[in-house]
C-alpha cells in the first residue's frame, strides 16, 4: 500500500521533471541553430569589408551600392538588435550582394579578379550554409512550437513559461514569381 501512494506521488513529479527537461533541450536546440546562424551571419559580415574594397577598384560609377552595403554591415555589427531588425538588415544585405555581383558583369576586369572570384565563392558558400541553417532553425522550431502545444506539455509549458517561437519568414515580395522578361531587358 505504501509503494502504491509513493508511486501516485512520484510518478506525476517524475513526468513533470522529464517533460520540462525535454522542453529545456528542445529550446537550447533553437538557440543553437540562431548562435550558428549568428555565427554565419559575422562571417559573411567580415568578407563584406574585402568584397567592398575590391569592387570600389573596378566601380566607381557604384559607390552608393558599396555605401550602403557597409553602412548596413555596421548595423548589423553593433550588437543590440531584435530578431526581426537582423532578419530585416539580413535581407537587405543579402539584396545588395545580389546586385553587387549583377552588377559586377558590366566590368570584365573585375569579373576576371582572382580575389572578386575567391570572395563571392566564399560569400556563395556562405549563402548556402545560412539556408541550411535557416531550415534546420525552421525544423527545431516547429519541433519546440508543437510540443508546448500539444498536451500534457502545453500545462508544463504554460506553467514554467516557455512562449512559442516565430517562424523565420521571407517578405512578401521576395515569394511571388520573378518576371523573366524583366530580367533580359537590356
Amino acid at each position: 500500500m505504501e509503494y502504491l501512494i509513493l508511486a501516485i506521488v512520484l510518478l506525476p513529479l517524475l513526468f513533470l521533471v522529464l517533460a520540462y527537461n525535454s522542453l529545456v533541450r528542445k529550446r537550447n536546440e533553437i538557440n543553437n541553430v540562431l548562435s550558428s546562424i549568428d555565427a554565419l551571419l559575422k562571417k559573411r559580415y567580415d568578407l563584406i569589408p574585402n568584397l567592398v574594397a575590391t569592387v570600389k577598384q573596378y566601380m566607381e560609377y557604384e559607390k552608393s551600392l558599396l555605401n550602403q552595403l557597409t553602412e548596413l554591415r555596421t548595423k548589423a555589427i553593433s550588437g543590440s538588435l531584435s530578431l526581426q531588425e537582423r532578419e530585416r538588415i539580413d535581407r537587405e544585405i543579402s539584396g545588395l550582394l545580389r546586385n553587387i555581383v549583377v552588377v559586377a558583369e558590366n566590368y570584365p576586369d573585375l569579373k576576371a579578379s582572382q580575389n572578386f572570384l575567391q570572395l563571392q565563392a566564399a560569400l556563395n558558400e556562405v549563402e548556402e550554409q545560412l539556408s541550411a541553417a535557416r531550415r534546420a532553425l525552421s525544423a527545431v522550431i516547429t519541433d519546440y512550437n508543437t510540443t508546448i502545444q500539444s498536451i500534457p506539455y502545453n500545462l508544463i509549458a504554460n506553467l514554467f513559461g516557455f512562449k512559442f517561437y516565430e517562424w523565420y519568414q521571407i517578405p512578401e515580395e521576395e515569394r511571388e514569381k520573378p518576371n523573366i522578361k524583366e530580367l533580359f531587358k537590356d
